[in-house]
């Protein structure tokens, strides 16, 4: 039986393909956009500072220096089974059904929450010119995301991109701003405190790399791109290092620089910062090229994550009806609308759930994420699934098991509520899995299309 079964006509229908159509230039912008360096700095980094204080950089570059190795597994796995079900597909092609299964749903956590909390933080940057509730105002958000996902992926590339120019130039001006105002020495970079009085231990820095690991995920995302991108056996694994490298630089630059000089990273108001280092006429500016950045990101959010459900649909995850439906692609535009709107209603739902919880849960899932990805990886050069023409990543099998090491020592340490819940929906798929796609060979048949 070939490792690498393509797509066959069954009792669900012949699948239609994904229209390959971006490059290296159009997968990067793309998948940086989904990183959305300006909402990761100005959403999820707040939260981080007012825990680690000035370790917040600190833990920042541990991540990045962790997601060096992660981005080699994701690499090496992403052109061996180039599927927009991304890390299922890898999974349950090198392992086995039920593990690719249990991945599935991991992801889907990651996939179902991250943009509602993307998207909620536009409420607090848009304040400058109207308030709006941050639930209403990221329920909007993933509405309108929604409508604008539902085109073609070679149009949102270059809507993305020119969403993606505006939002580096913010990066870049709170940067500036913020070199030009420092007041505290770099040796707090590597002494990280609260306060500059009480200390953080290191231990508490590794805690936070869960968070820290949300703040740059997103280049990992470039694997749901497998299917529409050109030579995807070339493509994939460019896309993930070059967006890895990008968005390490434009995140870590300017959270050292508001480390050198924000007066009280405890209660950190990114805009009233911007204010006091300029004028609140600039504040205004650079707080709507924020929403601005929180709105692309959350349409490429909607975009790749769309993918992922298609993909469950053409691999026949659920009953015949609900495969059928998801794996519509739209005749005109070449994108998987009944996903695309199932995905993105789904999110403005959950927009009205307290961040806390989702931002805890998604920590969780994204460190089991990569724990799956770098076991995985572990396995996949055996004769039965290896390729010659997949790209090889340096330092193997040294690098995955450090990566695996670290990995597990990060998901332990933390918080038992929020491992629990992960636990609760994990559990559910497991009973689903057993009970339903266990006893029929017919389904959960993960399909990689030829390159």
């Amino acid at each position: 039986m070939p490792p690498h079964p393509v797509p066959v006509r069954t009792v669900d229908g012949p699948p239609r393909s994904l229209t390959r159509s971006i490059g290296v230039g159009g997968g990067t912008l793309l998948t940086l956009s989904c990183v959305t360096p300006a909402s990761s700095l100005f959403v999820l980094v707040p939260p981080l500072f007012a825990s680690l204080g000035t370790g917040t950089a600190l833990a920042i570059a541990l991540a990045v220096l962790l997601c060096v190795g992660i981005a080699f597994c994701y690499s090496e796995l992403g052109t061996l089974v180039p599927s927009s079900g991304g890390e299922y597909a890898m999974v349950t092609t090198v392992l086995n059904r039920f593990a690719g299964w249990i991945t599935f749903m991991v992801s889907f956590i990651v996939i179902l929450v991250v943009p509602p909390i993307i998207a909620i933080g536009v409420a607090e940057y848009l304040s400058v010119i109207v308030h709006v509730d941050p639930s209403v105002a990221g329920a909007l958000v993933m509405l309108a995301s929604t409508g604008i996902g539902l085109v073609n992926l070679r149009s949102n590339a270059w809507l993305t991109g020119i969403f993606l120019v505006i939002e580096v130039l913010a990066i870049i001006v709170v940067s500036v701003l913020g070199f030009a105002h420092t007041d505290r020495a770099a040796v707090v970079l590597v002494r990280p405190s609260l306060d500059g009085v009480h200390p953080i231990a290191l231990v508490s820095v590794i805690a936070g790399l869960a968070v820290a690991l949300f703040v740059v995920q997103g280049f990992s995302t470039a694997v749901y791109l497998a299917e529409e991108m050109r030579e995807p056996h070339k493509t994939v694994s460019r896309t993930v290092l070059w967006t890895l490298g990008i968005s390490a630089v434009v995140i870590l630059v300017p959270v050292v620089a508001i480390t050198l000089s924000a007066p009280d990273l405890a209660t950190l108001d990114l805009t009233a910062l911007v204010v006091s280092w300029s004028s609140s006429t600039f504040g205004t500016i650079i707080s709507l090229c924020i929403a601005a950045a929180i709105v692309n990101a959350v349409i490429v959010m909607v975009i790749q994550n769309s993918r992922v459900l298609y993909a469950s649909g053409r691999d026949r995850a659920w009953p015949s009806p609900v495969n059928r439906a998801l794996s519509v692609v739209s005749e005109r535009f070449g994108a998987p609308w009944v996903a695309t709107l199932v995905v993105g209603i789904s999110e403005a739902v959950l927009c009205f759930v307290p961040v806390e919880t989702l931002s805890g849960v998604t920590g969780v899932a994204v460190v089991a994420l990569y724990l799956a990805i770098s076991v995985t990886v572990l396995w996949a050069r055996r004769p039965r699934v290896w390729r010659p023409e997949v790209w090889r990543m340096p330092g193997w099998p040294v690098i995955p098991v450090v990566a695996v090491l670290v990995l597990a020592y990060v998901l332990v340490s933390q918080n038992l509520l929020d491992l629990g819940i992960t636990a609760g929906v994990l559990l559910v798929a497991a009973g689903y899995w057993w009970t339903y796609l266990r006893r029929r060979g017919d389904r959960w048949v993960v399909t990689v299309p030829e390159q």
